[in-house]
């Protein structure tokens, strides 16, 4: 089987394209950059914008399976999703996987995440045999606090003691390849969680226990939680992804079933997670 992975180069798809390959599939990873050097020397690359339906056709010719994850700014705005599915499907795809977010079962209105409800309702409408992929929070997110680590032996944050169950992105790679592979998922939707809602003073504890050293936690005000957002992150998805962290809804932090009942295992904890990543925070 043809599968394409788009963002193969982020953190779900360098784990995703690795174990497609080793299944035995035939992987095209696509990416805007160039071809990334963890990519596996067998397989196969193209360098392609999903936000660009034609410059996507001859990617997706002959393909049976497309694995579709939207760069950050695809989120906000671009090409009607029906102009890349329709790439798809006239390119042979039969089997379409969505990443997605928990966010649009537990805050359906939310502004910040308009563009993937789109994404949504035009896989569901497609025809295609699909799966929707909705995690909740990333655990390397907190590679955000790694030059805190490094060279602080710091971690500021806000909303010290609010939990969630953030997953591993590997856990979401793992949960794709099967769904991509196997049949029984068509018309699913999955929210994956980690197996543990943890606050971010744990997960500090955590990263401190991997280095064998201490590291201090901050607690940041919201205000300055903000400010610092606000240098990377669109003004209108601000207060919404601040809420998420210090006032989580309820549906935020259940710990879902999926990812064992896709897997028959369950989700690794935030600290397999560090000590995966241990580099970055030594």
């Amino acid at each position: 089987m043809k599968i394409v992975v788009t963002g193969s180069t982020g953190n779900i798809g360098q784990a995703l394209v690795p174990l497609l390959h080793e299944a035995g599939e035939d992987v095209l990873a696509v990416s805007r950059r160039p071809r990334s050097e963890g990519l596996p020397a067998a397989v196969r690359h193209a360098q392609a914008d999903v936000g660009d339906s034609a410059g996507m056709r001859p990617v997706l010719e002959g393909a049976d399976a497309l694995f579709l994850l939207l760069g950050g700014e695809l989120n906000g705005a671009g090409e009607d999703p029906d102009a890349l599915l329709g790439a798809a499907l006239d390119g042979g795809v039969k089997r379409i996987v969505l990443v997605s977010s928990q966010i649009n079962a537990t805050r359906p209105e939310a502004r910040s995440h308009t563009r993937l409800r789109e994404f949504e309702a035009a896989v569901r409408a497609s025809g295609a045999d699909f799966t929707i992929l909705r995690p909740g929070g990333f655990a390397s997110n907190a590679f955000a606090w790694a030059d805190a680590v490094r060279t602080r032996r710091t971690v500021f944050a806000p909303f010290g003691d609010v939990a969630l169950p953030v997953i591993d992105p590997a856990d979401i790679a793992a949960v794709a390849a099967a769904v991509l592979r196997e049949d029984g998922h068509a018309g699913r939707t999955y929210e994956l969680t980690g197996p543990e809602a943890v606050t971010p003073r744990e997960q500090t504890a955590a990263i401190a226990r991997a280095l064998g050293e201490e590291v201090a936690f901050v607690e940041l005000s919201r205000e300055q939680a903000r400010a610092h957002l606000a240098q990377f992150m669109p003004e209108e998805v601000l207060d919404g992804t601040l809420d998420i962290l210090g006032r989580p809804l309820p549906g935020e932090q259940v710990i879902s079933p999926d990812v064992e009942r896709v897997l028959g295992r369950p989700a690794r904890p935030f600290g397999e997670w560090v000590a995966r990543s241990l580099p970055a925070f030594r």
